[in-house]
């Protein structure tokens, strides 16, 4: 055999160099799919599109720092995809809320409390339509059943934040129910007073006395259970910014002077109860859950203020209470016509007298507020002898 017939056999019989020793002990479906997958990420490569990034024709010493560009091509980038699908669960904070209006404060970054009480406004929220769920349910019977809460209130020399706790609960939990009958109002209103009194009076009333001023309809043990019920309905979250917080601290920011003394209040106690007079009265059309707190009591402060005032106070723009101010305008023109004076109340500081509930004929200014915003809507009646007398409450 010649010597190159020797090295062709040799060469023949040696493996290829192509290949690895790893591969030449491994079966051959495997290097099959081996290959099939190089050859796959080989495709891939190929169809990568190519990305651009901006290049900058001008030096930024000739230029100023402005220079026209062109687009080169950078295929050695990677194009990479983003999966947003993890986000979903996340509310993206939104950026361009109001400035606080808080001053500065030595205790605390004015900017972070601004922010969580806006975060909390959002968290508890509330709706007028809870009156579709409840089929026996007309509006009127929330008006009457919050109006008789003011009057309970008074009695035990409550205070405001105690009423519109218990009012913020009642609707809340009414908007967890379905098909409630208004038998049970009563005893769900007196239990979400009871709930909110713990929450915020020193000395609370004991419960007998809850149980009393219902006069026999619900008994002790017929509240401690809707307590309960209540408390699970609401998932425990009892600490929302109620409308007098709202009006306590845009009246407060108005009035501070001091930084250091801005936890106590500066404002005017009798402008103070002619604002929250208005916003007793607003709350009981329940057209008024249409806003969130805070606007309602923006709207009441404009009226006994300015414009200017509340951009100060609230941060709020004509724009952002301009529906509220409008739909409350029949309310201010009936509770001005009721002068409001400071009451005296036994064992209550001269300097805390504004801050507990009062409570007056609501529900006449009521009627009539209904009646006004109603006539226009209506045909001119025939006079009957000169004098036009408006229907009946019941009638209406």
């Amino acid at each position: 055999m010649s010597r190159r017939s020797s090295r062709l056999q040799a060469k023949q019989h040696q493996p290829c160099q192509d290949t690895s020793p790893e591969e030449l002990q491994v079966p051959l479906s495997l290097q099959n799919r081996k290959r099939k997958s190089m050859q796959d990420s080989k495709i891939d490569e190929e169809n990568v599109g190519y990305q651009y990034e901006i290049k900058s024709c001008w030096p930024s010493t000739i230029s100023g720092g402005v220079s026209p560009c062109i687009i080169i091509e950078t295929p050695h980038k990677e194009s990479t995809t983003t999966d947003f699908s993890r986000f979903k669960k996340y509310r993206f904070r939104n950026l361009f809320i109001n400035p606080s209006p808080l001053p500065d404060l030595s205790w605390g970054s004015s900017r972070d409390i601004w922010f969580n009480i806006l975060k909390k406004e959002n968290k508890y929220s509330h709706c007028k339509h809870f009156t579709s769920l409840h089929s026996n349910l007309q509006p009127h019977m929330r008006s009457v059943l919050l109006d008789w809460l003011l009057e309970v209130c008074e009695v035990y020399t409550l205070h405001r934040e105690t009423f519109y706790l218990a009012q913020d609960f009642f609707d809340r939990f009414m908007l967890t129910q379905k098909d409630i009958n208004k038998t049970m109002l009563q005893l769900i209103g007196i239990t979400t007073l009871f709930i909110a009194s713990k929450l915020e009076e020193i000395y609370a009333p004991k419960l007998q006395e809850f149980a009393y001023v219902t006069d026999g309809a619900c008994s002790e043990d017929d509240i401690i259970r809707m307590e309960l019920i209540i408390l699970k309905a609401l998932k425990w979250e009892l600490c929302p910014v109620t409308i007098i917080s709202w009006l306590n601290l845009y009246l407060q920011v108005d009035a501070v002077k001091d930084a250091p003394k801005v936890l106590l209040p500066q404002y005017s106690q009798d402008k103070f109860i002619e604002i929250a007079q208005l916003l007793d009265l607003c709350i009981l059309d329940v057209n008024s859950l249409d806003f969130q707190y805070r606007i309602l009591a923006a709207a009441a402060l404009c009226y006994h203020t300015s414009e200017l005032v509340v951009k100060k106070a609230s941060g709020l723009d004509w724009a952002n209470i301009a529906v509220c101010v409008e739909w409350m305008e029949p309310f201010f023109k009936v509770a001005k016509k009721i002068p409001v004076k400071l009451k005296n109340f036994k064992k209550i500081a001269v300097e805390d007298r504004h801050n507990i509930q009062t409570h007056t004929n609501y529900l006449d200014m009521l009627d009539e507020i209904n009646y006004e915003v109603a006539v226009p809507n209506q045909l001119s009646p025939i006079s009957t002898g000169g004098i036009i007398t408006p229907p009946k409450s019941s009638e209406k």
